[in-house]
């Protein structure tokens, strides 16, 4: 909410009203609304420039509403801003609950050089106050099910907590559920004193043990009952970090995303007398089993039994309604939240400045996460590669940022390794195969691999396919799968001992060919052999000069009478357009390779690479005008 002036000719406008909120000024006006939220500052006048007619919250003086030749206004506005509120919605947020007392407790530290920075994870940790329901264990799960609307149902918390140490051995529940008789109390010391298990009762384990050492010798052991256990592989050790964590904060679960606790309250405090009655006036009962606790929502959190809604107000009603001694009690619970728990952009969100845009969306490869950074990303370059790495454990081992664009002939790129081991040898499973990639010498994109599913999704059994820019072969050896035969070629020699491993790796070198050299070399040769009456498939992944090289299958079959049996190959061929009509402008450039105005191009657009840049694949078959180009005559 702020207070806004609006000054006409130097006088101010009666009848305005003073108070308006961000919804009333979007309906009377999206400028004047833009200029509310974004430019007016507190003490500082904006000029609008405003149609009489599009703001009807305001009053203005008739003459300038009724005008004959009404003009935009200049209108001065002074807004002063009272409070700033900032919305949080629903649910966990870095902006809500509050932090341990040992870290608001500790001086803030100077901010260290961004390339140095190392923040402190204990910072996120975020400890949030909630209401919980304590129910016995048999009972939570239909408990759960009937209050599911009332509950937490915060993302990766469960409803249902485990209370620490409550756990009991089973075998003492009849003690604790109903009064100690007497010959209970003689069964129990005689397991106490090792008396027992010739007459039905069990010792307990620490006697167990020494009555078999005892009775050891050279038979072995006579009855051995924890044998099934001993017998089971031993459980992996924890980590050093883990073991730390697990020792200064017990009861967390699995992942270390949060722990609960139960918050001990004075005596009489919570207590359920106002909504059941004065018979269950009193201290709170003690417990006799395992229980659990429903984890009720934010809001109730403040809430006396009272005050909740009516659901929970019967679920409490129909258990002491079976019996006066009630077996639900409400509490307050401590919810705290871990580093581990909040997602990559909740932290970057936290830790960047404000303004900056939060890097989000990364290329995987393998165990390789490759970031795009933008400029104003790279003085945090190393907290963000941290926090990629941390929040995509165990898949992601290292995190690098690409430095420059792809200029050279081999298609690789200059990376920098950001965080994690500096091992850039990778595996990548793609279509039911592996590919072993070594991103600093050879080139591999993982966000096209829809599009190589798609094309492979083309070809048949009776194709031959030529791959003209394999690279260490996702589509060459993906299709070896599926046609007859594949000769592949790319003009990398280290990609192309790449391309030759994996055909062994996936089995597949019987029906892949591998070939070393440039691209418009490798058509003529392989066009000019009796292999090119078999060749249905020719695919050019090369965007950036793919078309370049389309003038290669001018006169390819010039040399060969017409009357033969000529298969005229499907030809892909992909590249970039920055044009306002992307589809045009590529087709233009593949019939000026080809020197042919009549070229049937079935066109598609795979994605938007950059802004206002696109990705194509155009599909043709080889026309036969073409083919039989006479390029003696074209060079004369």
């Amino acid at each position: 909410m702020c207070t806004i002036f609006l000054f006409f000719q130097g006088k101010e406008i009666q009848g305005f009203k003073p108070s308006l909120t961000p919804l009333s000024l979007s309906r009377a006006n999206p400028i004047l609304h833009h200029h509310y939220r974004h430019r007016a500052a507190p003490n500082m006048a904006t000029k609008l420039f405003l149609r009489p007619h599009s703001i009807p919250l305001i009053t203005f003086p008739p003459k300038l509403l009724f005008s004959k030749n009404p003009k935009p206004l200049t209108i001065s506005l002074f807004c002063f801003t009272t409070q700033a509120h900032t919305q949080i919605h629903y649910g966990p947020s870095l902006h809500k609950g509050a932090k341990p007392s040992s870290q608001s407790q500790q001086p803030q530290q100077q901010q260290q050089e961004q390339d140095n920075i190392m923040f402190d994870e204990q910072s996120f940790t975020r400890v949030f106050d909630l209401t919980a329901l304590r129910v016995p264990a048999k009972d939570c799960f239909a408990l759960e099910s009937r209050l599911r609307g009332h509950l937490l149902n915060w993302p990766r918390i469960r409803n249902i907590a485990r209370v620490p140490n409550d756990d009991v051995d089973p075998s003492l529940l009849p003690l604790l559920g109903s009064p100690i008789q007497q010959e209970d109390l003689v069964s129990l010391e005689r397991r106490i004193h090792g008396k027992a298990e010739g007459d039905g009762d069990v010792l307990s384990p620490v006697l167990y043990r020494d009555k078999l050492a005892r009775e050891f010798n050279a038979r072995g052991f006579i009855k051995f009952r924890n044998l099934a256990k001993i017998s089971r592989p031993k459980r992996k050790k924890k980590n050093v970090k883990e073991e730390e964590r697990s020792e200064g904060n017990k009861g967390i679960g699995k992942n270390d995303i949060a722990l609960v606790e139960v918050v001990e309250e004075e005596e009489g405090e919570g207590d359920l007398k106002g909504l059941l009655g004065d018979e269950f006036k009193g201290t709170r009962r003690k417990w006799s089993g395992p229980t659990r606790l429903l984890l009720l929502d934010e809001r109730y959190a403040a809430r006396k039994a009272e005050e909740l809604p009516e659901a929970i107000k019967v679920v409490l009603k129909e258990d002491t309604g079976q019996s006066t001694k009630s077996t639900f009690e409400l509490v307050r619970c401590k919810l705290t939240l871990f580093y581990d728990y909040w997602q990559m952009d909740e932290i970057l969100e936290a830790l960047l400045p404000k303004g900056i845009i939060v890097p989000s969306a990364f290329e995987t490869v393998g165990h390789i996460a490759h970031l795009n950074l933008r400029e104003e990303h790279l003085p945090y370059k190393n907290l963000i590669a941290k926090v990629v790495l941390d929040k995509n454990k165990p898949k992601i081992q290292t995190v690098v940022n690409k430095i420059d664009a792809i200029h050279n002939d081999y298609r690789t790129m200059q990376l920098e390794v950001l965080a994690g081991n500096h091992s850039l040898v990778t595996t990548v499973v793609e279509n039911g195969m592996r590919f072993h990639v070594d991103l600093a010498t050879v080139y591999w994109n993982s966000r096209l691999a829809t599009e190589r599913q798609r094309l492979l999704n083309g070809f048949t059994y009776r194709d031959v396919v030529c791959d003209v820019f394999s690279g260490v072969g996702p589509i060459a050896i993906s299709a070896a799968k599926i046609v007859k035969r594949v000769y592949a070629n790319d003009l990398n020699p280290i990609a192309v001992e790449y391309l030759e491993r994996n055909c062994v790796f996936n089995k597949l070198e019987k029906k892949i060919k591998v070939f070393n050299m440039d691209g418009r070399r490798f058509i003529h040769a392989i066009f000019s052999s009796d292999k090119a009456k078999s060749i249905t498939q020719v695919v050019m992944n090369l965007p950036n000069d793919a078309a370049g090289y389309l003038d290669a299958f001018r006169g390819i079959y010039t040399d060969r009478p017409k009357n033969e049996d000529f298969t005229f190959p499907m030809i892909h061929v992909y590249g970039f357009s920055k044009a306002r009509d992307p589809e045009f402008d590529f087709h233009e450039r593949i019939r000026i390779a080809l020197s042919e105005v009549e070229v049937n191009v079935q066109m598609r657009r795979v994605r938007l690479v950059a802004p206002g840049k696109w990705m194509l694949c155009a599909s043709f078959v080889l026309p036969e005008s073409v083919a039989f180009t006479d390029t003696t005559r074209l060079d004369m």
